[in-house]
């Protein structure tokens, strides 16, 4: 924790502009939640920077009392990139949704990811392209039916963990919109981290997509069917605490304590520091008849690439004469024409 952060409120990352988003969608709950990270974390506003492309999620930075940028479409990552390598000293936040950063913009994320530049990028996955009218998008599900798929998707879809880990990504994360006590603990981890860090937060269209998440955001079966990961806790889950996750052979396996032999000791600890992402990448992947699974799955350490480039340009220059731009255009074979 931050000397600084009981010096700020959630209040004080609020901008005065009108929230223009449909009333009911996830994106007011994630809003919610990153101001109050924000805060948690400490960092002045005017120490801050918020960048999106085009989407429901991209209009953000307006109701952040912060500096942003509203971006064009797909492009956020690489105008961070560049933010964040030109002024290392301040916080930068990348809002992005799964139209917006998996498809136009899938380049520029899987670089952002695998150059490891310190950006926090929230990614806002309703599994559809809503500021468009209804399109399937990257994360769509295979069969989906939409406008652009009137007979259903005939293709498979992005798992952004799978990406993002498969970009040597060094921080990766997963919450759900309608976890306000969780999701800010999540974000709050996403800006602590030195480094590209990735939280997918599914979120609600209630207009074009509405209920795509409710198989585990619905408080009927929500602990039946999600497991919250702490670094160092066991990998327990349900209404009652009695089911864990444990390894059998090279597969993860949803056991109920106390059931087949099973015990809380065989249950599996989670490591989000591993440095080897196999087992990150289990847990992302999990699904089906095995909980999603929500929180910090891995964090770990590795050299940004911001850092690096400063500390280049610090060495190149501690081995040059420090000169003026004339000195500099003058410094190698010149002429005079009379």
């Amino acid at each position: 924790m931050t000397t600084q952060e009981n010096i700020y409120q959630a209040k004080d990352y609020k901008s005065d502009q009108y929230v223009r988003w449909c009333p009911g969608c996830g994106d007011h709950a994630v809003l919610n939640c990153l101001h109050k990270a924000m805060a948690a974390v400490g960092i002045p506003p005017h120490r801050t920077a918020v960048i999106s492309g085009i989407g429901c999620s991209s209009r953000l930075p307006y109701y952040m009392n912060t500096y942003g940028f509203h971006t064009i479409h797909g492009r956020g990552a690489a105008i961070a990139t560049g933010l964040k390598t030109a002024r290392p000293d301040l916080s930068v936040w990348l809002i992005t949704g799964d139209g917006d950063c998996l498809a136009i913009g899938g380049n520029h994320f899987i670089h952002a990811v695998r150059r490891n530049v310190d950006l926090n990028i929230v990614l806002f996955n309703n599994k559809i392209y809503g500021l468009t009218k209804g399109q399937y998008s990257p994360t769509s599900d295979r069969g989906f039916v939409s406008k652009s798929s009137p007979y259903g998707t005939v293709e498979d879809p992005f798992i952004p963990a799978e990406l993002a880990l498969g970009a040597r990504g060094t921080f990766f994360a997963r919450a759900i919109d309608v976890d306000m006590k969780n999701t800010p603990e999540i974000l709050e981890a996403s800006a602590r981290h030195k480094g590209a860090s990735v939280t997918e937060v599914l979120v609600n269209c209630v207009i074009f997509n509405n209920g795509v998440h409710k198989q585990i955001t619905d408080r009927a079966f929500r602990a039946e069917r999600t497991i919250f990961l702490r670094h160092g806790e066991k990998m327990v889950y349900g209404a009652e605490n009695d089911k864990g996750i444990v390894l059998d052979g090279l597969k993860l396996k949803s056991v109920t304590i106390g059931q087949d032999g099973y015990t809380l000791d065989d249950v599996l600890v989670h490591d989000a520091h591993c440095r080897d992402n196999t087992l990150h990448m289990m847990l992302a992947m999990m699904g089906e008849n095995m909980p999603i699974a929500l929180g910090v799955i891995r964090d770990v350490e590795a050299p940004t690439y911001d850092a690096a480039v400063h500390e280049q340009l610090a060495d190149v220059q501690a081995k040059m004469p420090a000169r003026t731009l004339n000195d500099f255009l003058m410094s190698g074979d010149v002429w005079e024409i009379k």
